[in-house]
């Protein structure tokens, strides 16, 4: 430990001492904090640096949505890039927008990358509005799919203005259909198979020569492989109300294609082939009763003309045996009937499908092939009109038999089979009706209300009369008359009818004597005198018998001698 240094001593002139410098040469801690900011400000440089991807460039149509230095870029929520800088381009036709990437970033900058911008949309149907709706609060920001892996690095894209319906992480397959009319069909309309979300409509277009419209759409998988070679879509969009034999029937397929549209679809039942190609084509039916048309395997092609309002009845109506659905309805034209024995008359020409495999078991669809069909119209079975709905007027075909029709053998008209038909719907009710209401209608009702008045006149004359009562009167009379003389008779004649019996036994036995004594006299049979006494013994025994039998009948019914022998009285 060194003495410390003492103040020089003053000199003697009075000058100021000098100064002893001591040099140091030891570290100092002052000397961390510009090292510790230097090598923060080291760091952070470093850090972002390398953080910092390529900047790109990127065209779109509009710079709507887009804010330099606020506009991120995501990839499923998560932020890789921001827009720095927006402007026109040379020809002011598009809008260029750099953004700047980070370096998570940059192996998803390929040729196969998709950027669009995702703000609220009304066009497009519900799906794409529904796709902007979380933008009203976070704001618009720019997206971005990444496609498939692999491509060449690039770093200038093309902007899409609307969004993919696919996405490069969500397998699926593209199919196109055909349709004559969208039916309320837009982009993002969804597809439905058994009720469950399976895919969207991804765009359409309209065929200049055709006519009709071809819609691209996304099945998404596992739903894909239901789309086989027989697979049926059709349009389910708004509400479908039925009313017919099963009661009234309201079907919606969802909420969101009440607003966009939808499409459904159905494979065949036991379907086991294989899924149909990638951008395969299919037909759209208007609706579900004329897409299930061939749907559970190959049908009978049936014709029937009738001669009755068809009204009603149209493509997609129910065949109908003994109430259980069998068939289709194809067509119903309005032609010249082509059987032989309605030449040149008019009829509605009605085009059906049979389908034994919709209602039938594997054992009992015999029964309605071609020869099962034949055997069942010989036995009587015919087509008729009915109603299947009073409230609608919406008919259907009915295949049943009629009691008393001859045997009918069918005719071929194509390839079709030519059922015989009856009409007996409401159509034919209300005529039989009319019928029936012009009879009644020629019956003289005013005529006979006539004579009935003046019928009810007269009687009335005759009871409120003075002639009733007395003929009453004199009725009751006549009847206390024949009461007295009937038991006057009885009185007086009771002797008399006494001695009836006994007279007719002594007729008898006289003639037994005579007949007796001429037989002991030795008449020949041959004598006329002979002959004359037998009639005349016959007559008296007769004449016995009878005068027995008046007296047995006047013993019984004494009021016979006033009133005489009743009808049927033996």
């Amino acid at each position: 430990m060194t003495a410390p240094d003492l103040p020089p001593a003053e000199r003697e002139d009075g000058a100021p001492p000098q100064a002893h410098v001591r040099r140091h040469f030891g570290f100092s801690w002052i000397w961390l904090l510009p090292l510790g900011a230097l090598g923060l400000v080291g760091y952070l440089v470093y850090s972002l640096v390398a953080r910092r991807g390529p900047t790109i460039s990127i065209t779109f149509d509009t710079a709507e949505g887009l804010t330099a230095g606020e506009t991120p870029v995501k990839y499923k929520a998560v932020t890789l890039g921001v827009v720095e800088q927006i402007e026109l381009t040379d020809d002011l036709s598009h809008v260029r927008a750099k953004v700047r990437m980070n370096a998570q970033a940059s192996s998803l900058l390929t040729a196969h990358a998709r950027f669009w911008v995702v703000r609220p949309r009304l066009s497009g149907g519900f799906a794409a509005l529904q796709s902007g709706l979380e933008t009203l609060v976070s704001g618009a920001y720019v997206a971005v799919d990444p496609g498939p892996k692999g491509g060449e690095r690039q770093t200038t894209f093309t902007g899409l203005e609307k969004p993919p319906s696919t996405r490069s992480d969500e397998p699926g397959t593209v199919y196109f259909l055909t349709s004559d009319t969208l039916g309320g069909l837009s982009e993002g309309a969804p597809l439905y198979y058994h009720d469950v979300p399976a895919g969207e409509v991804l765009n359409y277009e309209l065929d200049a020569n055709t006519h009709a419209f071809s819609l691209r759409i996304f099945v998404r998988a596992p739903y894909d492989r239901h789309v086989v070679t027989g697979t049926r879509f059709w349009n389910s969009s708004g509400i479908r109300v039925d009313t017919g034999s099963q009661g009234l029937h309201v079907e919606l397929q969802s909420v969101k294609s009440l607003l966009s549209g939808g499409i459904a679809f159905e494979d065949p039942p036991q379907t086991s082939g294989p899924a149909s190609k990638p951008e395969s084509t299919f037909r759209l039916f208007p609706d579900r009763a004329q897409a299930e048309v061939g749907l559970y395997g190959p049908g009978v092609a049936c014709v029937s003309y009738l001669q009755s309002s068809t009204n009603g009845l149209g493509p997609g109506s129910a065949v109908t045996l003994f109430g259980e659905r069998v068939g289709t309805v194809t067509s119903v034209a309005l032609v010249r009937d082509r059987r032989s024995e309605h030449q040149g008359e008019l009829a509605a020409r009605v085009g059906y499908e049979l389908e034994p495999a919709r209602a039938l078991g594997d054992t009992d669809r015999g029964a309605l092939t071609s020869d099962g069909i034949r055997a069942l119209a010989h036995a009587g079975l015919r087509v008729a009109l009915e109603s299947s709905s009073f409230l609608t007027g919406e008919k259907e075909l009915a295949l049943e038999y009629v009691p008393g029709a001859s045997a009918a053998t069918l005719a071929i008209e194509g390839d079709s089979l030519v059922l015989p038909a009856q009409s007996h719907d409401f159509q034919g009710l209300t005529t039989a009706l009319g019928g029936i209401a012009a009879k009644i209608n020629a019956i003289p009702f005013e005529s006979i209300g006539e004579h009935v008045d003046h019928a009810l006149a007269s009687l009335d004359r005759s009871v409120s009369g003075p002639e009733l009562p007395r003929a009453m009167a004199a009725l009751e009379d006549a009847l206390e008359q024949t009461a007295e003389l009937a038991r006057e008779a009885k009185a007086d004649l009771g002797p008399a009818l006494a001695r009836l019996p006994v007279i007719s036994a002594k007729l008898e036995r006289a003639a037994d004597k005579a007949q007796a004594a001429f037989g002991e006299e030795g008449y020949g049979s041959d004598s006329t005198t002979q002959r004359n006494l037998e009639r005349m013994l016959d007559q008296v025994g007769d004449a016995a018998r009878s005068v027995r039998l008046l007296a047995d009948y006047l013993n019984r019914h004494p009021e016979a001698l006033v009133s005489g022998r009743r009808e049927n009285e033996p």
